[in-house]
């Protein structure tokens, strides 16, 4: 019997390789014959570098850049080993992640993607030519102009005065030096990796969709979204280049947009990516039973996430799918039902949300374990 376990984490409880640990060690407890396969995923987000660097054998390189509000932060670079050689992986959420930040701090219209440039511009120097950036979970919505600021590029207002490249600064920049841009040698890809297909500004923007969630209020998301739209003009004016609607500049604030225009970088679905990476796909075909999850599986978990990247490949090569989350929103049943084998929580009885991620360890190992049992059958009585 083979069992491979690929989950996303559950955010802010347990990190992908925890859930996936704790499922092999509930698994295992009904038959230790079993041969269960932990391959941990992410899609871009928190974990990405973690996810990668663990599941190919890979190292990690740790830095210090500027943190979402111009504070020192550590920050990794994972060298993870490819067919087309050594890749580097960074991962926004370590530089210019809401992580980072208290509630109170929490305002994308003085975040700045500084740390992410500095990031970037340390790969190149380290001599990477293939570089992966995942830009989930961002604090920001600068259009990238911070990250545009350690690469090299200049950002005025009406009055000369330059920009330090923050949210705010979106709607008072009126002009655009890049003489002195750090410039991307040809040999060099830069990679987006991001799920969502968001326009950069607008009801569908980053402003509207993602300002929220960062802090912003309505005015202020009103604000930002005015400046988004300032700031793509300038950069048509200034580059030829137009990001108005490019599909996924909308992501982490608007930074794939810039460095879009600035730096040639191109868009690829991160759970592609990273299942690419891992060989997901070699690991799917041997298996007999598959088990995936995340925190809340709702309708949102259809599109682009790590369980709908898991479910094609499922789906695909015929292999039944369980799906494990810590809420399962009522949406998701109608959406997956024909899709995946059966949906279950990890929440045994009415219980509050804190009380789930204290006992999320627990829950899982045991819900783990009673799946195993279920699907052993009759067996376990022999």
């Amino acid at each position: 019997m083979r069992i491979l376990v690929a989950p996303d984490s559950f955010k802010g409880s347990l990190k992908s390789t925890e859930v996936a640990s704790l499922v092999k060690k509930g698994l295992q407890r009904v038959d230790e014959g079993w041969l269960v396969v932990e391959r941990p995923l992410a899609d871009g987000g928190e974990g990405t570098v973690e996810v990668l660097v663990q599941g190919t054998g890979g190292k990690i390189i740790e830095k210090e850049v500027s943190g979402p509000r111009g504070e020192k932060v550590k920050a990794h670079i994972g060298v993870v080993p490819c067919s087309c050689g050594e890749v580097a992986v960074l991962e926004m959420a370590q530089v210019a992640g809401l992580t980072l930040l208290p509630p109170e701090e929490r305002n994308p219209r003085f975040t700045t993607t500084y740390g992410v440039g500095e990031l970037i511009k340390e790969a190149v120097n380290l001599g990477f030519r293939r570089i992966i950036l995942g830009v989930g979970g961002s604090a920001t919505n600068d259009g990238g102009m911070g990250a545009l600021r350690a690469l090299g590029v200049r950002f005025f207002d009406r009055e000369g005065k330059e920009l330090k490249g923050v949210g705010d600064d979106l709607l008072l920049v009126s002009s655009i030096d890049s003489q002195y841009l750090f410039k991307k040698p040809e040999e060099v890809e830069l990679v987006i990796a991001c799920d969502v297909k968001n326009p950069l500004y607008g009801e569908e923007g980053a402003a509207y969709v993602y300002g929220p969630q960062k802090g912003a209020n309505p005015e202020e998301v009103e604000v930002l979204d005015q400046g988004l739209r300032n700031y793509a003009r300038l950069v048509r004016k200034h580059t030829g280049i137009e990001i108005d609607h490019l599909p996924g500049a909308g992501a982490a604030g608007g930074i794939g947009a810039g460095l879009y225009a600035f730096w040639g970088a191109q868009f690829a679905s991160g759970i592609q990516l990273i299942m690419d990476i891992l060989h997901l796909e070699e690991e799917i075909k041997k298996a007999d039973l598959v088990i995936s999850g995340e925190g809340k599986i709702d309708k949102q978990s259809f599109y682009g996430k790590v369980v709908s990247g898991v479910e094609e490949k499922c789906r695909k090569w015929g292999k039944p799918l369980l799906l494990v989350g810590g809420k399962i929103s009522e949406e998701a049943f109608s959406l997956w039902e024909e899709r995946v084998l059966a949906l279950f929580s990890i929440a045994n009885g009415p219980i509050t949300e804190e009380e789930a991620f204290q006992k999320a360890p627990f829950l899982l190992e045991h819900l783990a374990f009673n799946l195993g049992r279920v699907w052993k059958g009759g067996e376990i009585y022999a």
